[in-house]
């Protein structure tokens, strides 16, 4: 009985999921290792104990302090590490559950960076241009939010109504829209009043939201601490000298949303039977045209927002020329669902890895005579395996059958 239930449980389709996402990120981590070593061994200058300081980073980078007076690395519980850790995480989270989200309907949200960059652009609009002293900082904050929310998902609707009503390949029109973002963002910015002047070094910058819009001896003008910021909800006492703030906190709420509407009502259903097969699922009577532009609206909200809980957090600035590049954080999120077979709870702790290894990334710079590209190959790795997680999913099955035939084989004795 016991035989059969643990092979009962390897032949779950979620503990395959487990384990196939679990296999990629150790051999990603084991690359990372490997890579470590190969660089130390070809640079006279380094020796062992570099090589091994750099693998420990690897993998305990976020639960470094430093070093101590004799130079040897130190670890233990960091809370600002733990803590920017989290911040990271939050527009990760957010972007991964978007193209998580489309997968689940059979679409591929590759669209996430430009509806990133509409969810921030309204959001910063909003924010900076409505006067403070005028207008309660809840009700910015709040409308600021929402804004950035509904810009990414009609700019998530566009690849969709273009895929629902004239079947054309969402992936192009995610490229086209995220491109077209990019630019329309840029000159959006060029020509307003939100360019940095104050601080002569941050022209290129647009106001982070801790500026407000006040009036000052009669004229309105921009004053730093007059603004609005996501509330810290105590993390920061938890977290001291980190950026954590709430924002990590409605991440996670949004993929406990996502996830029981997906698993628990007839939208989330619908939506999946029109990604498994869009045709059946109009002889049965859903609206499929609906459903995937629905699901793409849904998509560019998650995105939206994570734009718009990342600049809200009153210590970011945003960099508004930006039209010769797309934010990362957007495509970040795909190996983030990857990673996550697409599971909204699952995107949570693939979101908060990623950004344990960005952490750790630059703890090697700081502390070592590495660089945190080392993290971007492991990254890779880890995503290169994540989009080949059906074969190890399959491998994994065949284990499962084959420890089921062994143990009926012994019944039957």
């Amino acid at each position: 009985m016991k035989g059969g239930k643990k092979t009962g449980l390897m032949a779950k389709a979620g503990t395959q999921s487990v384990l196939a996402s679990l296999i990629s990120i150790i051999i990603g981590l084991a690359a990372g290792a490997l890579v470590i070593i190969a660089v130390g061994l070809s640079d006279p200058t380094l020796g062992g104990q570099s090589i091994w300081d750099g693998i420990r980073l690897v993998f305990m980078g976020l639960f470094s302090t430093g070093r101590d007076a004799a130079g040897a690395l130190t670890f233990g519980f960091n809370p600002a590490s733990v803590g920017n850790m989290l911040f990271r995480a939050t527009p990760l989270i957010l972007t991964g559950l978007s193209v998580a989200v489309a997968f689940k309907t059979g679409l591929f949200n590759i669209g996430a960076p430009g509806q990133y960059l509409a969810g921030t652009a309204a959001t910063l609009f909003i924010a900076l241009g409505i006067p403070t002293h005028s207008v309660p900082g809840w009700l910015i904050w709040t409308l600021a939010f929402l804004g950035g929310m509904a810009a990414g998902a009609l700019w998530g609707m566009i690849p969709g109504l273009l895929k629902a009503f004239f079947n054309i390949n969402e992936v192009i029109a995610c490229i086209m829209t995220n491109w077209i973002a990019a630019n329309v963002v840029t000159w959006l910015f060029d020509m307003s009043s939100l360019k940095n002047v104050v601080e002569n070094t941050k022209s290129s910058y647009i106001y982070s939201t801790s500026y407000g819009l006040t009036e000052v001896d009669g004229a309105l003008t921009y004053v730093k601490g007059a603004g609005v910021s996501t509330p810290k909800m105590g993390l920061d006492i938890i977290f001291p000298g980190s950026q954590v703030n709430g924002g990590i906190i409605i991440a996670i709420l949004l993929a406990i949303v996502v996830c029981v509407m997906l698993s628990r009502t007839t939208l989330g259903y619908e939506l999946k039977v029109c990604g498994s097969n869009r045709f059946a699922a109009r002889y049965a009577g859903i609206k499929d045209k609906r459903n995937i532009v629905l699901s793409m609206a849904i998509a560019g909200a998650l995105a939206g927002t994570a734009g718009a809980l990342y600049y809200l957090a009153g210590n970011t600035e945003f960099y508004w020329n930006t039209y010769q590049t797309l934010p990362g954080v957007g495509f970040n999120g795909i190996p983030v669902a990857l990673l996550a077979s697409s599971n909204p709870i699952g995107v949570i702790f693939a979101g908060m890895f990623m950004s344990m290894l960005d952490i750790s990334g630059l703890q090697m710079t700081n502390l070592t005579a590495y660089n945190e590209y080392i993290t971007d190959v492991i990254i890779a790795v880890i995503v290169y395996l994540a989009a080949f997680a059906h074969l190890i999913k399959q491998w994994l099955g065949k284990r499962g059958r084959g420890a089921r035939a062994a143990a009926g084989k012994e019944g039957d004795k």
